[in-house]
């Protein structure tokens, strides 16, 4: 990724443990937002909605990056790609709020600070913005064994107020059916457009596969932000320790030096299914690690996705 004039303390200054501290969700989206924009020399709105238009005969003074070189070989005559912005896109915003999003706000489990919810949320709420900027609409479902609370995507100036708010009183206080709750939300999406399913993803990889078949499909051009704890994914446990689940009863006591290993492999193993289950699907999968600056996080797959599109097209 390419950096701008950001420094290394103002990228650090939008970690979790900073934004907890901006109670207001749509005030991190936007000190999110303004963090990436300025960490980047090209506009993050193009990493959403850059399409190829049409053809023109190429003029003198065009920039030569955009003659396609594919027309002229068959044609010997210079023509320049055009690009257009979509303004008609839909985008649909999955967020996970099952039991186990709560993870590192509930007492007994990680200290009080920056949760995977809180995180989720926040790129929800960053992404909307985003959206709502560059004139598209946006549409939330929250989810957990079923469908709790959706809506559909919208321009309404109203939209966005409306989304921020539900982000913000959302609980995490049901098991995940990922499968089954975005089967029903796939059935609703008539129109095609673009689908952000936010998770930990800590289900069977089978039942992710399921839930992907159901976009795929329907053709929608689909991303999965999986949010993990940094707990999770370090396991940086030294003593004895009460382990409680959050979506089942269950409960162990053990020394966890004694685990982490046999732990981190089987993180491993599901990680790889699910960016196996991800790659089949032709969806993007990125990981969001609740200890790292999201700012930094979506700048730098947004900068990714806008040069994998320009380079699909041929434009360098």
């Amino acid at each position: 990724m390419s950096t701008g004039p950001a420094s290394s303390a103002q990228r650090k200054s939008l970690d979790g443990p900073t934004l907890d501290k901006i109670k207001r969700i749509e005030v991190r989206a936007r000190a999110v937002v303004e963090g990436f924009i300025t960490g980047s020399h090209r506009s993050p709105y193009n990493g959403f909605a850059v399409e190829f238009a049409s053809h023109r005969e190429y003029s003198p003074g065009d920039d030569l990056r955009h003659i396609d070189w594919k027309v002229w070989s068959r044609t010997d005559r210079l023509y320049i790609k055009q690009y257009e912005e979509e303004t008609n896109l839909q985008c649909h915003l999955l967020v996970d709020r099952s039991r186990s999003m709560q993870y590192g706000r509930s007492p007994g489990v990680a200290k009080e600070g920056w949760s995977k919810f809180d995180h989720a949320a926040t790129a929800a709420a960053s992404i909307a913005w985003l959206m709502n900027q560059q004139q598209d609409s946006v549409g939330l479902t929250l989810f957990s064994n079923q469908l709790d609370r959706t809506l559909r995507p919208s321009t309404n100036p109203s939209q966005l107020k409306q989304l921020f708010h539900e982000l913000d009183n959302a609980t995490c206080d049901r098991t995940t059916e990922l499968a089954t709750a975005l089967s029903t939300v796939a059935s609703q999406f008539r129109q095609r457009g673009m689908v952000i399913l936010i998770s930990d993803l800590l289900l069977p990889v089978t039942d992710l596969e399921e839930a992907l078949a159901q976009f795929r499909l329907r053709r929608h051009d689909m991303i999965v932000l999986q949010v993990l704890h940094g707990d999770e994914l370090d396991f940086p446990f030294q003593e004895n320790i009460m382990f409680r689940g959050l979506e089942q009863a269950d409960q162990l006591l053990a020394e966890p030096r004694a685990l982490r290993n046999s732990y981190l492999e089987a993180l491993e193993r599901h990680q790889a299914g699910c960016r196996k289950a991800c790659a089949r699907a032709g969806v993007d999968h990125v990981l969001l690690n609740t200890n790292k600056p999201l700012d930094v996080a979506l700048a730098s797959y947004l900068n990714w996705r806008a040069k994998s599109r320009r380079r699909s097209a041929g434009v360098r």
